[in-house]
């Protein structure tokens, strides 16, 4: 039997069922705003969704919103991940970097939202990625520490995980989290935008942030192939030198996007097991 054979009988049933259908999905959709999000005024076009292979690509978001993926009963650990996918600011690609991670991490016992947040660099964008993109994740981190009563989360247990421009979104968010919200509309904005880990998937570049020891504990991981992501290894060394908690994993013979997709490599195929394996080894599963 092959490796990649093996590693697809390990994988549980509902998952791969959910790899191989749009997922479109019974899931809840949050919308962040119960009105016009902040910058999106008077913007009513609907989104765009085209597909590529087994992928949904979204543009045009005007409306930023959650995807719930709730852990099954009995399984649920209190632990949340708010999941941004990339797609270089100009679109979503929300199927290998979006749903199946969710339904994955579900699958595991982590509460999973998946983000749809404006695109800055989309044509004819009058968005941008610090003043509507970031406000974005910084809101669904908001909400879900708003509800997490509802949905089972330890407030204190809310991470994000990007992928490519989303990794770039949530790198900000783990620097930017005491930034004050500029026009503050309901009780969800008092909230602490702060997570509590990032996980950093084959962001690009690494970044010029500033880092402290306050600075949220960090999963990262990309391709050996990656020119894209090829700063990751300093990004971890200026995150280590800061006394900040981190993992690296770079994944030789790979290059940029592998997210969850079937045709994924075993080695590659991995990651969110060490994603998982991380944040056990953090106390995240279990609030100790």
């Amino acid at each position: 039997m092959s490796h990649w054979r093996a590693f697809l009988l390990m994988v549980p049933a509902a998952v791969v069922a959910a790899w191989a259908q749009t997922p479109a999905t019974p899931h809840p959709i949050v919308m962040l705003w119960s009105g016009d999000a902040p910058g999106s005024e008077g913007k009513t076009g609907d989104e765009k969704i085209r597909t590529q292979q087994d992928d949904q690509i979204v543009s045009s978001v005007h409306r930023p919103s959650i995807t719930v993926y709730n852990p099954p009963k009995g399984k649920a650990t209190g632990a949340a991940v708010i999941v941004a996918p990339g797609g270089g600011h100009r679109e979503l690609w929300i199927t290998h970097e979006g749903y199946r991670v969710a339904e994955w991490l579900s699958q595991h016992g982590i509460a999973a939202f998946v983000l749809k947040y404006r695109l800055a660099r989309e044509p004819d964008s009058s968005y941008t990625v610090l003043g509507h993109a970031l406000p974005d994740l910084e809101r669904a981190i908001r909400t879900v520490r708003a509800r997490s009563a509802e949905w089972g989360v330890d407030p204190n247990r809310i991470g994000v995980m990007g992928f490519s421009a989303g990794a770039e979104l949530a790198g900000l968010a783990a620097t930017h989290y005491d930034d004050p919200v500029e026009h503050p509309v309901d009780d969800i904005d008092r909230q602490s935008a702060k997570p509590a880990f990032q996980a950093l998937i084959y962001p690009p570049g690494a970044g010029n942030a500033k880092y402290s020891k306050d600075t949220p504990q960090a999963f990262l991981a990309c391709g050996g192939d990656d020119q894209i992501a090829a700063g990751l290894p300093d990004l971890y060394k200026a995150l280590k030198s800061a006394g900040v908690p981190a993992e690296l994993h770079i994944y030789a013979g790979v290059g940029h996007g592998f997210g969850i997709r079937e045709t994924n490599p075993p080695g590659v195929a991995g990651w969110i097991d060490r994603f998982r394996e991380w944040m056990f080894d953090r106390g995240l599963l279990t609030g100790k």
